[in-house]
C-alpha cells in the first residue's frame, strides 16, 4: 500500500504540519490503524475508503481516534486531488464530524469545517502554572484555549507537559494577538501522545471565532508559531461553519504494509 506523508498549511517541504495518508480498499481492523499511527509517530495519520459520492476519513493519533482534524483532512484533500482523482477541484470526506467539503482553489485547500462557538470559563492557578504565564482570559470547547496578551508570550511558552494533561479540554491552545497576522496559536495534546501539534486545524475552528468577534472581521489569517510553523486563512460564517484554507506539499510517498 502506498501512504503518502503531505505537509500542510505550508509550501514549503519539512514546514507546516506532515500527516500521513492511506488509501483503502476496505476497512482494516482498527487495532491496524492505530498500530500503523503509532508507528508513523505523526501527530495524525488518515485512512480512506471510497463510500459512492464520498470519502469515508478517520483520523489517528499515536494513542486514539479523533473526531475532526483539519490537518490531515487538508492532506487527504490533497492526495485525492492530485493523485487519486485529478480531474476534479473538490472531494466530500465523511466520518466522525458529518460531510465535509474541499475545494482547490489555486494553491489553497478550501475546507468547509464546524465552527466552535467559545464559551468562558474562569482562569485558573491550575492554567497559570501549566503554561508558566496566567491567560487572563479562558474559553472551552472542543479544546481549552487560553487568551494572552502579546505575541511574544506564546512563542517563548515552555508548557509544563504533565499539568497540561489535567487541564480540561481535548488540548490545549494558547493565542494572543499577532504582528504580522491576526492572531498567532499554538497547540499541545498531551492527553493524545502529541506534545505539541506543528499546525492545527481543528483548533482554528476554535480560535478564530474569537478572534472574528473580537476584531468584528469574518475574514482572518493566522500563523502557528510551532517550530515548523504554518499559516492558515479563515471566513468564518453565520450558520455555524468556517471555511479554512492553507496550502499543502508532498514531503515523501513510500510503501507500507498494513496488517
Amino acid at each position: 500500500m502506498k501512504q503518502y506523508i503531505i505537509d500542510a498549511f505550508t509550501h514549503v517541504p519539512g514546514e507546516g504540519n506532515p500527516a500521513a495518508v492511506c488509501i483503502l480498499d476496505r476497512w482494516p481492523a482498527d487495532e491496524s490503524m492505530q498500530a500503523l499511527a503509532r508507528k508513523n509517530n505523526l501527530s495524525e495519520t488518515a485512512f480512506l475508503v471510497r463510500e459512492g459520492e464520498f470519502w469515508h476519513l478517520r483520523w489517528f493519533t499515536p494513542e486514539t481516534e479523533e473526531v475532526l482534524c483539519g490537518h490531515a483532512t487538508l492532506a487527504s484533500a490533497y492526495v485525492i486531488l492530485n493523485y487519486v482523482e485529478p480531474e476534479r477541484t473538490e472531494v466530500l470526506f465523511t466520518g466522525r464530524s458529518g460531510v465535509l467539503r474541499v475545494t482547490r482553489k489555486e494553491n489553497l485547500y478550501e475546507m468547509d469545517f464546524p465552527a466552535y462557538a467559545p464559551r468562558e470559563i474562569p482562569v485558573t492557578d491550575a492554567m497559570a502554572e501549566a503554561f508558566g504565564i496566567r491567560p487572563k482570559k479562558a474559553l472551552l470547547t472542543l479544546d481549552l484555549t487560553c487568551i494572552f496578551e502579546k505575541e511574544d508570550e506564546i512563542r517563548q511558552m515552555v508548557p509544563d507537559q504533565s499539568l497540561l494533561a489535567s487541564l480540561p479540554g481535548r488540548g490545549q491552545n494558547v493565542t494572543a494577538p499577532g504582528r504580522d497576522y491576526d492572531c498567532v496559536s499554538r497547540s499541545f495534546f498531551p492527553k493524545d501522545g502529541i506534545p505539541e501539534d506543528p499546525v492545527c486545524g481543528s483548533a482554528h475552528c476554535q480560535i478564530l471565532p474569537y478572534w472574528a468577534d473580537v476584531l468584528g472581521r469574518s475574514e482572518l489569517t493566522a500563523f502557528q508559531a510551532s517550530a515548523r510553523g504554518g499559516v492558515l486563512y479563515g471566513k468564518c460564517s453565520e450558520n455555524g461553519r468556517i471555511l479554512l484554507a492553507g496550502e499543502a506539499v508532498p514531503e515523501r510517498i513510500e510503501e507500507i504494509d498494513l496488517m
